[in-house]
Order: C-alpha cells, then structure tokens, then sequence
C-alpha cells in the first residue's frame, strides 16, 4: 500500500448513488423509485439507512482525513435524514439539483471537483469513492496516473466489476469494519478518582428508591463527537458520564476493527496507533476527560473487551474473541 497513516485522504460521496444502491440492496432492485412514487414508508427508510460514520471511520484508516464532500440533490427529503450524520463529521454538501429526470449530474461534478483539488493538494496521498458507479472508472485511471492510491466503497450488487479493476482497493458497504454487529457493550473498571465520588453518591442516596435499570443499549453504528461538557450542576451528570463511557468504548471498538481489516497478520497493534486511529475519527476524544491518567489506563478499564500487553518495550493491545 502507498499511503501511509501520516497522508492526507480526500473523500467524495456520490450520496444519491449510495443511498438508492444501499435501498434497493435491502429491499429489491428499483424499490427505490417505486416508493418514492407511492411515498416512503420510515421504516423501509431506516432499515436500508446508510451509516456514514462507518465510511468516513474506513477512510480515516488510511490516514488524516483532509477534505470530505458529498454530492446530492439535499432538498430530497430522503437525504434530509442525515442531517445529524452528515453534521457531526462537517462534511462538505454540494448541492446538485436535477437537470433531466433523474440525472443530476454528480459524477461529472464530482470528477472535476477531484481533478481539481488533487492539483492544488499534492499532500494527499488517497483518494476515497463513496460509489459503485462505471462511470467513475475514468476517474479512478486518471487519479492513479496521478500517483494517488485510489479506493472504492460500493454497495454489493450495484458496483461495477470494471471499477474495481481501476482502484487499487474497493470494499463493499457490508464489509466496512463499523459495520460489525459484535456486541459493543462491555463491562467497564471506573477511574480511581471515580469510584470514590461514586462512593459518596451512593451513600447519600441511600433512602432514595431504587432507580429503574438502563435499558439495553443495541450495538451502535453511528458514532457522534462524544466529549461534550455537561452542565456542572446538572441532575443527570452521572447519566453524562456512562453515556461518554460508552461512547468512548464503541470508538475503542471500531478503531480496533478497523485496525485489524489493515493488519491481519497481526492482532496486537501498537497502543499509540490505536489512540491515533481515535483521534482521527473523532478529534475531541481525550481519555484525561474520563478521568483517566493515561491511554494504558483507559485501555484496561475496557480490559473486558480488549487484551493489554505491556511485556516488551513497547505497549500493544488486541481485541478479544467476541468482540
């Protein structure tokens, strides 16, 4: 592989194209526009939802993503839907209305748009195509001649083989490491200047009825920026704490996965690497804010979920069978 953890990466959504392929994926060839005549039902909408996390979390694995844009029609109410996904991760929107029928014109727009950056930014190294469409085949040669490592994420069954042979990687939306549907919720060690307050809380609660259980939490694919600083007064600011816990195991989880789809000769990965992994697909992540002292201690604090190993000179750090 060409690109390295330290390049910069450019990633261009046809997001029309990966929202109808994922659709008809899940629900049968052409659904998309026949519901669309007869009115989208939400739960179809949702069942065939696109995690754009899991795309951009993919990309950020070959390095610091310097450009994000996605193309689409963006008055559909159907993208509308990712109002939040696409926020979170400040992603560049072109708007492209339809000039005739269907078409809106976003693979030419698109392939210009790159052609044109990759000539003003010569620092990235990759170049990342959410779409499965023939089209961008000429795209795909033009950018490897340019030196660029060129990868593709499609939806099965709407991907041209002919698009594969021009990248030097392409992976199917099924295949994307986020995607995983391994149990994310892992028993997690408080830190030391936790458990204490935790302590004291509970001592002071003692009269008070038992408080009704936290439901389940289902494997979360979305992942948003997660350390935002709660209230210091406010009631639910042990509510605050669990949900960034969580929060902060679910991206330990997805780095790791990630990390292994890269590596799979090896399962121990450096710990440094993990942490830059984190930071990459969420720059606000700090273990300092979770109270812990450093990455090793916010590593065995997840020790449920991933295997420390500190007897060389340098820390590495595996998942464990399950998850």
């Amino acid at each position: 592989m060409n690109s390295s953890s330290d390049s910069a990466v450019a990633v261009y959504l046809d997001f029309d194209n990966i929202v109808i392929s994922r659709y008809d994926q899940v629900h049968g060839k052409q659904s998309f526009w026949r519901d669309r005549d007869a009115g989208f039902d939400d739960a179809r909408l949702k069942a065939a939802e696109v995690d754009v996390h899991a795309i951009l979390d993919y990309a950020s694995s070959f390095g610091r993503l310097a450009l994000t844009r996605a193309y689409a029609d963006w008055s559909m109410p159907v993208n509308t839907r990712y109002k939040k996904q696409l926020v979170d991760r400040a992603i560049d929107l072109i708007q492209l209305f339809p000039a005739s029928g269907s078409k809106n014109g976003a693979d030419i727009r698109l392939a210009v748009d790159a052609l044109e950056d990759m000539a003003r930014m010569p620092q990235v190294g990759t170049v990342v195509l959410a779409a499965g469409d023939s089209d961008y085949i000429p795209l795909a040669q033009r950018l490897k001649r340019m030196g660029r490592y060129v990868v593709a994420v499609g939806v099965a069954g709407a991907t041209s083989r002919s698009l594969a042979a021009a990248c030097d990687e392409l992976l199917t939306y099924d295949s994307l490491p986020g995607l995983s549907q391994g149990s994310d919720e892992v028993e997690e060690t408080a830190p030391p200047a936790k458990k204490a307050a935790k302590k004291t809380a509970r001592k002071s609660t003692k009269a008070a009825p038992e408080a009704d259980p936290e439901p389940a939490q289902t494997p979360a694919v979305a992942l948003k920026p997660i350390f935002v600083a709660a209230a210091p007064d406010s009631d639910d600011e042990q509510d605050d704490e669990r949900a960034l816990a969580r929060q902060a195991t679910r991206l330990l989880l997805r780095a790791m996965r990630l990390l292994g789809e890269k590596d799979s000769d090896d399962e121990w990965v450096h710990s440094g690497t993990v942490k830059s992994q984190m930071k990459r697909m969420d720059s606000s992540f700090n273990e300092k804010d979770l109270g812990f002292k450093s990455f090793t201690d916010f590593l065995k604090s997840r020790k449920s979920a991933v295997e420390v190993d500190e007897s060389g000179q340098t820390r590495k750090v595996r998942l464990r069978p399950g998850h």
